[in-house]
């Protein structure tokens, strides 16, 4: 039973309330184990070396972005990007330079597309984007585009290589893409990969 001016029992066995002191670092410990979980959640769908979102991260929010275009009966093309001869750079070079080589092509892909697309790394050499509200895309634009960014890159970094990249594309059709794993299906069997 409540009785005014009498503390609030916390638990079964509890004879006393908590100090101001004692809640703050309770809420402190609380605020930090919520940190740490979504940390771990940010981790689980991110690739550690690009900063990208992973397989997982990725078709995640491609998917919200996909519902999004479906309701509101907007266009979506989903991109797809392989690093052309990178076996070959992580066989002359060695392993940290195929790694240089990734982060570099992340980087041009996010300076490259909108906020509001969604990319990723799917896996070793693959990267995808899905473009919201664009319907099929001009290639070679896109394809220009990032070769100017990248022979920047290519340039300052002075690399014993240029990198390179293959692109290929699957528009969104709303009725036989319900899912962005169909797309990356597809996109798979059209572009070559066998593990997507």
């Amino acid at each position: 039973m409540l009785i005014p001016g009498k503390p609030l029992k916390h638990g079964a066995n509890a004879t006393h309330s908590l100090s101001p002191q004692q809640i703050r670092a309770a809420l402190r410990d609380m605020a930090r184990t919520a940190e740490q979980e979504v940390m771990g959640v940010t981790m689980a769908s991110m690739d550690e070396l690009t900063l990208l979102s992973n397989r997982h991260g990725f078709t995640a929010l491609a998917q919200l972005g996909l519902d999004a275009c479906q309701r509101l009966e907007i266009p979506a093309t989903l991109l797809f990007f392989d690093l052309d001869n990178f076996k070959h750079i992580n066989y002359l070079y060695g392993r940290a330079e195929g790694d240089d080589a990734l982060k570099t092509f992340a980087d041009v892909l996010r300076i490259a597309f909108r906020e509001s697309d969604v990319i990723g790394r799917l896996g070793d050499d693959e990267f995808v984007a899905l473009l919201t509200g664009s319907s099929a895309v001009e290639l070679g634009g896109i394809k220009r585009r990032l070769e100017e960014i990248l022979d920047e890159r290519n340039a300052t970094m002075r690399r014993g290589y240029a990198i390179r990249f293959s692109i290929g594309q699957v528009e969104y059709e709303p009725g036989r893409h319900g899912l962005v794993e169909e797309m990356l299906v597809e996109g798979g069997e059209l572009f070559g990969q066998v593990d997507m």
